[in-house]
Formats: C-alpha cells, structure tokens, sequence
C-alpha cells in the first residue's frame, strides 16, 4: 500500500512502498541494458528526489521537451519539491540534470516508444536545452557556453530554463555615466577590420595623484581598444564600472623559515622525538598518518545529554542507567513535545526492554525478547518481538510466583522497581504525542509489556507502574485493532473488575479508543455479562467522567446488532432506556421565552395635533428658543419613517401654539419666535434620527418634513403620557378642563368637577352629596340605566377610569437637549405566548454535546438496531407479538416529545429514534 499523500513533494529521506520499489528495480534493468550509471535515490541539494514522483509529474505536464521549453517550468517544479528557496534556480538546474540522466531515454522508450540517443548526447551532455525527441547526432550541437545570455542572465543554464538571450543594447540606450555594463550578455567580439590592441595604460588616476592636476588634452588622449569598447570606442558613453577598473594591489609572501638545530633547537628536538614514536609505532615514511584518538574529557565535550543517555540505558551498568532514566525522565516531562522516537533510534526498544525487568521481581523468570522468523520460540520467558507473543496470558499463568512482601522490600528491590518505574514513567510521557504514540504502536513488545503490567500480583508496589500502563495503552490504542481473544484487550476487560475508579476510567477509555485511527471497526466482542451490567449501573453515579466514559462506551457497543441481541437476551434494557431518557436533561438549564403570536399592529397617524395641556404649556413657555419649539416636538410628534407632515402645517401649528407669546412679543414682552427657516431646520435637530426637510416635485411643489407624525397623546418633559379623558361631551362644546390629564389625582378630580359638577370644600375633598350621577365615560355601561345615588357611589366607580401611576424609571429631564430614544406608541406590540426551553451543553454551532447527545445516541442506535436481532425474528413469530422497539420505547413516547418540544437541539436525534419506533 502506498504512503499517505503528502501536502507537498518533499521527500527528506529513501521513499520506501511497494509501487517505487517496482519502478526501480524496472528502471535499474533499463539503465544496466543501456550501459548508463544509475543512482536510485539521488540527491538535490540536501533532500532525496522520488524519482517515481518526478518521473509521473513530469509526463503529467507533456514531458522533458514540454516542461523545457515551457519559461521557468523546472524552477517551479523546484519549488513543488520543495528545495528551498535559498539559490533555486541552481536546484532547479540540477533537479532538471536529474531527471535527464536517469529518467529522460526512460520517458523516450516508454512514453512515447521511440529509441532514445545514444548516451553520448544524452546523459553525457549537460541538460541545458530541449528537443530530445528529435536529437541525433548530426543535428546535435554541444551549448557554448560563450554564447550570448549565458552571464548575468536569469534563464542561465543554472536556472533550469533555456529562455531565450537578453537583447542587446547599442551605446545610445544607455544613459551616460550609467554604472552597468553596456550590454547585459557577454561583451561583443570586435569587428574584424580593427585588431584586438590591449590597453596598457591606467583608466584614471592613481590615488596618490594630486586633484590639481589637469586633464590631458584631446590629441594625448589614449585610444581605448578591445572587445570591452570596440561596441562603443568613445570613452564617455563607456562604463564607468570599466574605466574606473583598478586591480587589486599585491600582497606580500609571507615567509616562514624551515626548523633547524640552528635556528629553532627545541622544535627541531620535538620534531625528531615524535618521529621516533612514529617509527617505533610501525609508521612508515610516506604513508598517511594514522587517525588521532581523541578522548572524552581531554577538549572533547562528548556526545549530547540525549545520545549519552541512550548508550547509558542500553550499556547494562546500573550507575549509568540511573543517570540515563533520572534525565530521561526530565527531557520526556519538559521537552515532550520536542522528544520524538524516531530521531532516536533504539531508544523506545530500550526503555521498553526495561520495563520488563519488572518480571524478575516478582516471578522467577526473566522475559526476553527475539526477533525469529518462524514464530517457535525456544521457552516460556521468550517474547515474540516480531508478531507479538499470543499466549503471553497462559505463560504469566504458568511463572513460579516469588513471595514479595509488600510492607518491607530490601533496597535492591526498590532501586530496581524504580528504575522499572522511570522507564515506564519516560514511556508514557513520551507516547502522550501523537507522533510517538503511531511510532510506539508498531512495536509488539510493547503490548506484551503492557498486558504482564497489567497481569502483576495486586499489591501496592506496583499501582504506579499499572498506571502508566494504562495511560501508555490510552495512547495508544487508537492504532491497534484487538479481536476477542488478544491478551491486551482481556487485560484491559479483567481492569473493569478492579476498586480503583481511575483504572476503571484509563481502561474504559482505552477500549472505546481502540481502532481509532484504522479502517477496522471495534464490535467490542466478549463483554461478559456481569461487567456489561456493571457499566450499565455506573450510568447512575453522579460521576462526571465516569458517566461520559461509560456512555463511550455503550454507544460503540449497541452500534453492533449481535451486541444489543446479547444485551435484550442476557439483561433488563428497561432500566437502561429509562436513564438514557432522563439524562436527556443532564445540566440543562430552563429559560422563559415571549414568542409573539402575531405581527405588531400599526396605528394610524392622527389627522389633527394633540391639544396641549395647560400645565405642560406653562413649563414649555418658560424655555427660551430654540429649546421652547424643540420640547413642544418632542410633546407633541414623534418619530416615523413611513409618515410626513408639510412645512406650512408644521409651522401653522407652532404659531398657532404660541399666538399668546407673539402677542406679548408685539407688546415688547415675552420671548421672541423662531423664524420659519429656522424652525424648520430645528425639527431636523430635534428628531436628528430620523426627520428630514424634503421637496416634493410638483407643480405645486411641496415641501415637507419626512420621519414624524402627530402623537395621539402629548408626553411630559420624562416621556410619561398624558391620559384622555374620554366622557362623551355634546358636538360643539368646548372640553371643559382640558382633555388630557396626567396623574390619577388629576383626572378624578377634573371627572368630579367639570362633569359631575361637585364642588371641593376647603380642605380639598368632595361632599357626599345626595343626587343622582350616571357615568358617561366611553363604553362605560355602569350607572347607564339605574343612576348612582350620592356622589360617594360615583366618585368609587370613576376611579377606574383613571391612568396608572407615572413609571418612576422615567425620571431623566429631557429639556434642552437632544431627545433621547422613546418606545413608539403607535405600535402595539402582537400578543405573545411564554414557552419554557432547555439550553444545555452545545458547541460553537448550538448544537447538542456532552451527555445529552451521547445518551440520545445511543437510544438510536437501539431503535436502529433491536429489530435487526435475533430476538426480534423468535418474538415476531409468537401469537400477539409485540415489537421490541414499541416494547421498549413505547413507555418512554410521551416524554420524548416532551424533551423534543423544549430542547430544540435535540430534535433531529430524537426525529431519528421516534421514526423508527412508531
């Protein structure tokens, strides 16, 4: 099978799969018949090339020629590859060179099934250029590399492209004075009628030259010659990186002299001594020296902390691997996500090895492990390391015991259990990343290491190595497939049955872990009885991780139908269906919500503006402009998108409101009036949101202001509305008192006075006077007929009809400024109807999580898969048979749509389950 695609092409080391292989070993017999060298994993830059991938992306794009000729195709292939970026265009070239010594005649012969060139043009020739389709060896010519635009050109033969060479450029394109060269290719050859002349003389000055000193004149000027000015003889359009050429000065030799007996008597003396140690070593004169030994502690650091606690654990010694596991332990805690097994090869094997030193502690045997073959293994204590060890359980069974007394152990014992413990301690830190987990998992032993952990004698000594075990197998189980006989997977059951909670939970997880990763499902085979009702009750502890462990695992149980046979056989489901239902409220919290049951309604606009107040007039009048006409807006008109009022009919209305201030102005009293165009522009002030001056086309033309309308009822400085008094009046008369009243106290008052005609004493209170009184209020049918009689029996009823109390939230002082944003009274809102919902755990989408979408989950699986059992067909044949999913799930109908009608995030799992049972 081959490797999982990569994102990239980048391959950092030999590609290793069955299809590579195949298409080297056909590419090796090619090249041997051919006559050429062939290198199967060559190199480009730093990185091994996958030739079976460079050969298919490159017939993917037309082939050789194709990507050739294409501009600038080898270096993005380069880039695909992923060679860096640090001088691509030479990786690019050599990724090109590649491909034609080892892949080019290939592509020939089996692409396109023509005869490839003889090697002489072909792989012995440098790749620059294309045409390998129609290459012979007489249309062939070797590049010049002399040729134009092969220097200082970006598709140079190291960039992997051919390109075509850069135009050159005559003397007037460039600018004087110009700093690059006047061609950006290879100079020019100088035309034949002048002879090559090389300039001898110095281009400037020297630098110890005086700056006084003239220029020579223009008949002692040089005459510049040769093929850097024979394009352009005059030397001022030359380049002045050419004519201000200097050449480095020399350097002096530095001399040392030869040691003598004369000049140097003690090097001469060290010298013949280590000659004669040479030569009593066996050195022999003209021979290389032989390689000097360097050892630790003299200027030699030594190997890193990692690799010296490597040999140190694999050395054998005790000292030696206390310091290795003492600093394994430290590296695997704080750099445990730098810390990866393959960089360290042997290291997992190690550590693996020696945590089966446990064994000799407490049985009188020592487990090996062997790499054979055939599988026989030579004796009991012999661990399979290729294929893993079938019957590890019977030969645990079958160890002498040694008697180990748990309270007291010598200090052997000890220094060997933790040694034992560091290593699975290193282990098991190590294997918490993923890369170490998928590394680790495709080593036997450490399954076998992992069930005789899990299988020692239950002491205390050893609680901590089986935890570690348990968390190791957490990790890495999700590789593994376990059938119903492996040792581990009935370790990891026999954990099930222990008192520690945290070994129920570690191996709980690991067995709903198991296959994870692998095509393989877990069907969770051979789950005893007693320890499937044990999980079953464990549903009804109020333990958290508990719970969500044993969900996990019966929602991958009941998704195997021979599962829920076994479990509608051998136990009562009743009890199980019965808390999966309630855990459908596990933590969820109830909330009230108002949904409305109809659309707003809209009153209509009122024809006429709202009369004013008494009251509210004299606190209106008392403002100075342009605060006075903004707060009798704001008293009288609200905001409106959808209405309009003309300018005329809204300034009509605002003199009309303060006739009695003009006639004090006219008198040299009183306020003055804003002007129509100011007050105009104060309207949009006032209602800024919303209000604008607008002109409507005519003729006539209209002008208007858009986004208010008239108030039914007038509104004080706080926003609280005034109340209408609603008792029929004859057509034609005047409404006594004023129609809107504020307070209560002033409405019951103005009913008594103004129409029931009472008159308050001096105290403020009304006498009980003996009359009859009927009620007029609008649709008021009370004292209709049959009339009250005294005032006191009036007075009782007309207090209904007064307005509620002012709102006390309502106190903020609107006056003098902008108005701030009030509830519209022409909408009434739509009547609304109060639900009560469930919200529980959810994701960032609201959708269900946690307990609730595991137990819903698994009550589905039931549904899906109690009628495929074999219970079902023997209970489906008997007189009157009912169904096990209405036997089951009829009970629990009604409460299920009850949760569905309240938890919204639950009704497409519920929909799933009631489909299937009704």
């Amino acid at each position: 099978m081959a490797p999982p695609v990569r994102s990239d092409l980048e391959v950092t080391s030999i590609p290793d799969y069955p299809e590579y292989n195949e298409f080297i070993a056909k590419l090796r017999v090619y090249h041997e018949k051919r006559g050429t060298l062939f290198d199967p994993s060559p190199r480009v830059g730093s990185k091994h090339v996958d030739l079976l991938k460079l050969f298919n992306t490159v017939v993917e794009r037309g082939g050789y020629d194709q990507v050739s000729d294409e501009k600038l195709a080898w270096r993005k292939l380069g880039s695909e590859f992923n060679l860096g970026t640090a001088n691509l265009p030479a990786l690019a070239f050599s990724l090109k060179t590649t491909f034609l010594k080892y892949l080019a005649a290939y592509e020939i012969t089996t692409i396109h099934g023509k005869e490839p060139p003889p090697k002489e043009i072909l792989e012995e020739q440098t790749a620059k250029g294309s045409g390998l389709l129609t290459r012979t060896m007489e249309n062939y010519r070797p590049p010049n590399r002399r040729d134009a635009g092969a220097l200082g050109n970006d598709n140079s033969e190291a960039s992997g492209d051919d390109g075509t060479p850069v135009r050159d450029r005559n003397g007037s394109e460039e600018a004087p004075g110009s700093g690059g060269r006047v061609t950006r290719g290879l100079r020019q050859a100088p035309p034949q009628r002048i002879l090559f002349q090389p300039d001898t003389q110095p281009s400037r000055h020297s630098r110890h030259a005086t700056v006084t000193s003239h220029a020579p004149s223009s008949q002692q000027q040089p005459q510049y010659r040769g093929a850097s000015t024979s394009y352009n003889p005059s030397l001022e359009n030359m380049s002045n990186a050419v004519a201000n050429y200097e050449p480095r000065p020399q350097m002096p030799l530095s001399l040392r002299p030869v040691t003598t007996p004369g000049n140097n008597p003690l090097g001469w003396a060290r010298q013949e001594k280590a000659r004669k140690e040479l030569s009593q070593a066996g050195f022999v004169p003209g021979r290389p020296l032989p390689p000097k030994v360097v050892w630790p502690g003299l200027n030699f650091d030594g190997p890193n902390i990692y690799v010296r606690c490597l040999c140190a654990l694999k050395s054998g010694i005790r000292s030696e691997q206390d310091y290795a596991l003492h600093h394994l332990v430290k590296i695997s805690m704080e750099r445990g996500d730098k810390y990866k097994f393959d960089a360290f090869p042997g290291l997992a094997e190690a550590l693996i090895e020696k945590a089966l030193e446990v064994c000799p502690l407490f049985y009188d045997a020592d487990w090996q492990i062997r790499y054979m073959e055939d599988g026989q293994l030579p004796s009991t204590n012999i661990l399979d390391g290729l294929n893993g060890t079938k019957d590890i359980l019977q030969k645990i069974a079958a160890l002498p015991k040694v008697n180990v007394d748990d309270n007291l152990q010598t200090a052997e014992f000890s220094d060997a259990l933790l040694q034992v413990n560091e290593a699975a301690l290193t282990l098991r830190n190590m294997i918490m990343l993923e890369e170490n987990a998928k590394y680790t998992s495709e080593l036997y032993p450490l399954r076998d290491f992992l069930t005789i952990a899990l299988n020692l004698p239950n002491v205390d000594c050893v609680v901590e190595l089986k935890h570690y075990a348990l968390d190791i197998a957490e990790a890495v189980t999700q590789f593994w497939h376990f059938d119903e006989t492996d040792p581990l997977y009935q370790s990891l059951l026999q954990q099930l049955n222990s008192q520690d909670r945290g070994a129920i939970l570690i191996a709980l997880r690991s067995i709903c872990r198991a296959s994870m990763q692998l095509e393989e499902n877990n069907p969770l085979k051979g789950i005893p009885k007693q320890l499937l009702q044990n999980i079953m009750d464990w549903t009804l502890l109020k333990d958290e991780e508990m719970l969500h462990a044993c969900l996990d695992f019966l929602y991958q149980y009941t998704a195997v139908v021979s599962n829920v046979d076994f479990m509608v056989s051998e136990l009562q489901l009743t009890p199980l269906i019965n808390q999966l239902t309630r855990l459908l409220m596990h933590n969820v919290k109830a909330y009230e919500r108002d949904i409305p049951l109809g659309e707003d309604r809209i009153v209509p606009a009122p024809s006429q503006i709202a009369s004013l107040p008494e009251g509210l007039y004299t606190q209106i009048v008392r403002l100075a402009e342009p605060d006075r006409s903004s707060q009798w807006l704001r008293c009288l008109f609200e905001e409106d998108p959808d209405q309009m009022i003309t300018q005329i009919q809204l300034w009509q209305a605002y003199q009309m409101q303060f006739a009695r201030e003009q006639e004090a102005i006219d008198q040299g009293q009183g306020a003055r009036l804003l002007a129509a165009a100011e007050f105009i522009k104060n309207v949009s002030s006032t209602f800024y949101e919303k209000a604008v001056a607008q002109v409507q086309a005519g003729p006539p033309i209209v002008y208007f202001i858009k986004g208010i309308r008239h108030r039914s009822k007038p509104v004080d400085f706080n926003g609280e509305e005034y109340s209408k008094c609603l008792w029929h009046i004859p057509p034609g008369i005047q409404h006594p008192g004023g129609e809107f009243h504020l307070s209560a106290e002033d409405m019951y008052k103005h009913i008594l006075q103004d129409h029931l005609g009472a008159t308050p004493n001096a105290d403020g209170k009304f006498e009980n006077d003996e009359a009859k009184y009927n009620c007029s209020w609008d649709r008021c049918y009370r004292f209709k007929t049959v009339a009250a009689s005294n005032l006191a029996e009036i007075a009782r009823h007309v207090k209904i009809h007064c307005p509620p109390a002012p709102s006390a939230s309502k106190s903020a002082d609107y006056s003098g400024g902008q108005s701030k944003k009030r509830k519209t009274s022409y909408r009434i809102p739509a009547k609304k109807q109060t639900f009560l919902l469930y919200y529980g755990l959810s994701d960032e989408k609201y959708r269900a999580a946690g307990v609730p979408l595991i137990s819903v989950l698994v009550l589905r699986n039931l549904a899906r898969n109690l009628p495929k059992t074999a219970t079902e067909e023997k209970n489906m044949k008997a007189e009157q048979a009912v169904s096990l999913v209405e036997q089951y799930f009829k009970p629990i109908e009604q409460k299920l749509f009850e949760i569905m009608a309240h938890n919204k995030s639950l009704v497409s799992h519920i929909l799933s389950s009631l489909e299937i049972s009704l």
